[in-house]
């Protein structure tokens, strides 16, 4: 299977990558390596968190395709479409109501704000949103590099010290030191840091 630009999700047959894509790529990925190797060890992760995703693989490719549900969690850094509650809100512009809790001063400020609280609140999530947007995404890379890291590699030459130089922000060195290990883990691995280092994926 040739790999997404960017896949939702990817499969690993022990060392191997052998899928990448849609929930039901993977899924079918996984279930042709299991027909063709009965004791194939199959994992598939979130490509963008690695979050590992629980697939049963029981049966045939159908089988397997009708247990996944129509609609699947997205990744972290995806924009999440809530279905609104009925009630407070206005659920056709995508305005979702739910409750916060302040401290009187709090509410006393956002009553005093042009356009009423919910419109001060909505301009300060957006403002926190930008100017964090690069401590964020590092963040998130790092994590999910660690993620599929201590499933993967934690027995690989030199893991400990890579995530060291993970968590350091030192490319370079992180590269050097996961450049032995299977390529498939490696690549990943490396592909998944590339927000750590705040490189452009």
């Amino acid at each position: 299977m040739t790999p997404a630009a960017d896949p939702a999700y990817v499969a690993f047959d022990g060392d191997r990558c052998i899928g990448s894509g849609s929930l039901r790529d993977v899924a079918r990925a996984g279930r042709d390596a299991l027909d063709r190797h009965s004791h194939a060890s199959i994992l598939v992760f979130d490509a963008q968190t690695s979050a590992p995703v629980d697939l049963d693989f029981r049966g045939s490719v159908d089988d397997v395709l009708a247990r996944i549900p129509p609609a699947t969690t997205p990744s972290a850094d995806e924009d999440v479409v809530v279905t609104p509650p009925r009630g407070p809100g206005r659920p056709k512009l995508g305005v979702v109501a739910r409750e916060i809790t302040l401290l009187p001063r709090h509410w006393d400020w956002l009553a005093q704000q042009k356009g009423g609280a919910s419109v001060a609140i909505r301009k300060l999530v957006d403002e926190a949103r930008r100017v964090n947007e690069d401590a964020d995404r590092i963040r998130l890379g790092q994590e999910a590099t660690y993620r599929f890291m201590s499933v993967m590699a934690g027995n690989r030459p030199h893991y400990e010290e890579a995530i060291r130089a993970l968590f350091a922000a030192d490319p370079r060195r992180f590269e050097k030191l996961i450049a032995e290990w299977p390529a498939d883990i490696r690549d990943h691995a490396a592909r998944l840091a590339e927000r750590a280092f705040l490189r452009q994926i």
